[in-house]
């Protein structure tokens, strides 16, 4: 039997709060569908309209953008000028460089130089980087880009956050972390009251700040509760650039290199300097799929000496090599 759900009570307001969102080609559906459902269910819990929304962006001749999951959604209109209380937020998602185009760049300085508050959800906050509306800004992107951001936009303080909000720019990490900051613009708007009552309904126990960090510790990521053994991961992701020697890392946390070998096979199933090459690989995968930047740059970048012995290492990993894998990306962009 159906239940009536209990409104929250909410001061009357004026006219509804308006959020624009821009649908970047490939965007990430879940981060868009969270901030948008979070708007409605404020509407629905606080008994009138409190926030209205508009769809657009840099859409073909029919007026559609497709998600990264392949559906194509119709925008309510092109990019045109607002309304100077409009809340902008730009959804990115795969592929971000290209689906950044010269036509958004100048539409959104347009938009931020009348002073509008402006966000980017999932891998949008490059587009606002581009654009240098994050300049000097406290920013965060999706853990996977944080590499190619960092060596792209060394002006922004990217920090590894759900979200951000510094000033009137706003970025979140995607997936669930849409979520996250529209509860909390809800709470500013609104109350606590009525963004408990949205995260209720969303089946959202957990409701982050922007405190939280956006990956999963150590420990949980690796399946491995081994304080010294997380220790020694942690200060290798720190270092990639200049790797630290198994030697070094034994000794930070107070063990023989021996014992330091045993622990990694023991929980790994690898030795602590093959754990430190596929991290440094990883991170160089990233750089050359997401950046311009040339492989030698890429090799010197993840700690190697030498564009040989990167394109050796590369290869045994990855069975191409790192001009291929820029030539194949490259490819897939121009599709």
């Amino acid at each position: 039997m159906a239940t009536q759900t209990s409104k929250v009570e909410v001061e009357a307001t004026g006219a509804p709060k308006r959020f624009v969102f821009v649908l970047l080609e490939n965007f990430t559906l879940l981060s868009f569908a969270s901030a948008v459902d979070s708007l409605r269910i404020a509407n629905r819990m606080a008994g009138q309209t409190l926030y209205e929304w508009f769809i657009t962006g840099d859409s073909d001749d029919e007026g559609m953008v497709s998600c990264s999951s392949g559906s194509r959604f119709k925008v309510d209109g092109p990019l045109s000028e607002l309304n100077r209380d409009d809340v902008v937020l730009l959804c990115g998602g795969a592929n971000v460089q290209s689906a950044t185009t010269k036509k958004l760049l100048n539409w959104i300085r347009r938009e931020a130089r009348r002073g509008l508050r402006l966000g980017g959800l999932c891998t949008a906050a490059y587009t606002l980087a581009r654009a240098g509306l994050l300049d000097g800004k406290r920013a965060t992107i999706h853990w996977e880009n944080h590499d190619s951001f960092t060596e792209e936009f060394d002006e922004v303080d990217l920090t590894k956050s759900v979200f951000v909000v510094d000033g009137n720019r706003m970025t979140t990490a995607g997936g669930t972390s849409s979520i996250d900051l529209m509860l909390k613009l809800i709470a500013d708007d609104h109350g606590e009251k009525l963004a408990n009552a949205v995260a209720d309904q969303l089946i959202y126990s957990s409701i982050r700040t922007d405190q939280d960090t956006q990956r999963l510790s150590v420990p949980t990521r690796i399946g491995v509760r081994h304080p010294k053994l997380s220790q020694v991961i942690q200060m290798m992701e720190a270092n990639i650039e200049e790797p630290i020697s198994p030697s070094i890392l034994a000794k930070e946390v107070g063990m023989s290199t021996r014992q330091l070998e045993r622990l990694f096979r023991r929980y790994l199933n690898r030795s602590p300097k093959r754990y430190y090459m596929e991290l440094r690989l990883q991170k160089a995968r990233n750089l050359l799929m997401q950046t311009d930047m040339t492989v030698i740059n890429v090799a010197l970048a993840c700690g190697f000496a030498s564009p040989s012995h990167f394109s050796k290492c590369y290869r045994a990993h990855y069975n191409t090599t790192p001009y291929r894998e820029r030539g194949a990306q490259a490819a897939r962009l121009s599709v």
